[in-house]
C-alpha cells in the first residue's frame, strides 16, 4: 500500500505546486475516504506533512522578501495558543471514539466547503475590502481582528488540518487588501509552518501520527510540488482553482453526508 500513498502524495503535490493550495484540503479527505485511515490519524499525519512541505516555501518567500513578519506574528499570537488549547481539549475525548471521529469528519467537511468558497470568491472579497479600507474603526482594531483570525485558524486547523491555506489567504485579502498578493501568500505560508507544527506535535502527543504514512507521502509530494511549480506558468490558474473548488465542494458534502 505504501506505493499508493506515495502516488497520492505525488498527485497532491502537483496540485499544490500548480495552485498554491490543496495540501490539507485534499490529502486529509483522500486518506479518510479513499484509504480508510482513521480521521484523527489522517489529520495528525497531514499536519506534520504540511509543516515539512511548507517550511521550504517559507525559506523561499522569506529570502525574496515576500513575508510580512509582523503580520505573521499577529496571526501566530492567536493561532498557536488556540491550537495548544484545542489539542488539550481533544485529549479528554476517548481516542478513536465514534464521537471524536464524527467531530473531526463534520468539521473537516465544513472546512472544505469554506475553503471552496474562499477559492471561488477570494478576489471579490479583496476588491470589496479595498473599497472599505479607510474606516477608522477598521484601522483602530485591525491588529486585534488579525489575532482573532489566528485564533479561529488555530482551532480549525488543529481539528481538521484544513484552513491554513485558502482560508488564511482569503482572510488576509479581506483584512489587508492593499498588500500585494505575493506578500499575502508568503505571510500565510510562513504562519502555517509553526501552526501546523504545533498542532501536528500535539496530535503526536495524542498518538494520532503514522510516521510510515508520513514518509510515504513526503516521498511523493516533494517531487510533485517541484513539478507542479514548474508547470504552473503554463496552465491558467483560475481554471485550476475553480476546478479544485468544485472538487472540495463534492468532497466536503460527502464527508458531511456520510
Amino acid at each position: 500500500m505504501d506505493w499508493l500513498y506515495t502516488a497520492s502524495g505525488f498527485t497532491v503535490g502537483i496540485i499544490v505546486g500548480l495552485t498554491g493550495v490543496g495540501g490539507g484540503s485534499l490529502m486529509t479527505p483522500l486518506l479518510v475516504l479513499f484509504f480508510g485511515i482513521n480521521p484523527a490519524t489522517a489529520v495528525g499525519t497531514d499536519l506534520l506533512y504540511a509543516a515539512i512541505t511548507k517550511a521550504g516555501g517559507t525559506v523561499v518567500h522569506g529570502r525574496q522578501g515576500h513575508v510580512e513578519w509582523r503580520l505573521t506574528g499577529l496571526l501566530a499570537a492567536g493561532s498557536l495558543p488556540a491550537a495548544a488549547i484545542t489539542i488539550v481539549g481533544m485529549s479528554f475525548l476517548p481516542k478513536r471514539s465514534d464521537d471524536l471521529t464524527q467531530l473531526i469528519s463534520i468539521i473537516l467537511g465544513v472546512a472544505l466547503l469554506l475553503t471552496s468558497l474562499a477559492l471561488f470568491f477570494g478576489r471579490r472579497v479583496q476588491q470589496y475590502a479595498a473599497h472599505h479600507d479607510n474606516t477608522n474603526w477598521r484601522k483602530k482594531h485591525l491588529d486585534k481582528i488579525t489575532v482573532l483570525v489566528g485564533v479561529l485558524l488555530g482551532v480549525l486547523v488543529s481539528i481538521s488540518s484544513v484552513g491554513a491555506g485558502a482560508l488564511g489567504v482569503a482572510a488576509l485579502f479581506f483584512l489587508y487588501p492593499k498588500l500585494s498578493s505575493v506578500k499575502i501568500v508568503g505571510s500565510d505560508v510562513a504562519h502555517a509552518v509553526p501552526l501546523t507544527l504545533v498542532a501536528g506535535l500535539g496530535h503526536w502527543w495524542l498518538g494520532s501520527v503514522n510516521w510510515t504514512l508520513l514518509g510515504a507521502l513526503l516521498l511523493g509530494s516533494l517531487p510533485g510540488i517541484y513539478i507542479g511549480s514548474r508547470l504552473s506558468a503554463k496552465i491558467p490558474e483560475h481554471i485550476l482553482r475553480r476546478a479544485l473548488a468544485v472538487m472540495l465542494v463534492l468532497i466536503g458534502s460527502k464527508l458531511l453526508l456520510t
